[in-house]
């Protein structure tokens, strides 16, 4: 194990999404359980999915969508460690960088948020097929239509009156402090990961390896 006095700050990249953030920050405290000296430094980049609000989700595979320019710059040396949610992670990783550890992570349903009684014909979004099918099951007659953005975005549009509901993660929900918000569990399968993080860095930096599996939870 590096010893405790071995660094004190370390550098993080990562999306620069409200949400991102508070992930950052929800492993840092976890961190600190173990080594209260550590201090996150972090640098916030907008990756391609954040750029792009109009390529559909809905026919991509586990690409880099999400973490291209964040694996740039950290096989670059600009930072020590990354943070993602484990479920944007591409497969496989980019060469030269390795998960060293997958956090416990908090609730890994989908809900569907709404705000008033749902109609028999409700307008749902959702840029997941695997979502549009558990809601299929569940509820027959729901329409369909698919939609980008971050979680503020996304709930923006269904306050609008736009659609009728839209499908989020809990464990969005939790992190952003919106639990507030009316909705319903969704049964069926999330995707693989949802509600963990995971923490990269480069397969040949063996003390932040050392230093991440005190938090580390097996899949």
């Amino acid at each position: 194990m590096p010893s405790e006095n071995s660094f004190d700050t370390i550098t993080v990249g990562a999306r620069g999404s409200i949400l991102s953030e508070a992930q950052v920050w929800e492993v840092h405290r976890e961190l600190l359980n173990h080594h209260p000296q550590i201090q996150f430094q972090p640098t916030w980049i907008e990756t391609t999915g954040d750029k792009d609000k109009k390529t559909s989700l809905r026919t991509l595979d586990k690409t880099d969508f999400f973490t291209r320019e964040v694996d740039q710059l950290q096989l670059q040396g600009h930072f020590r460690i990354s943070i993602h949610s484990a479920k944007d992670l591409p497969e496989p990783l980019a060469p030269g960088l390795k998960i060293v550890a997958l956090t416990r992570g908090v609730d890994s349903s989908d809900v569907l948020v709404y705000n008033h009684e749902l109609p028999q014909n409700a307008l749902i979004a959702t840029s997941s097929l695997r979502r549009q099918q558990n809601l299929r099951e569940w509820k027959k007659g729901f329409r369909f239509a698919d939609i980008r953005g971050t979680i503020q975005e996304r709930l923006a549009i269904l306050d609008s009156g736009q659609i009728d509901g839209v499908v989020i993660a809990e464990a969005a929900l939790i992190r952003l402090g919106l639990m507030h918000r009316r909705r319903m569990s969704i049964p069926g399968l999330a995707a693989p990961l949802q509600g963990r993080l995971a923490v990269i860095a480069l397969e040949s930096d063996h003390e932040m390896q050392e230093l991440f599996r005190c938090i580390h939870h097996e899949i």
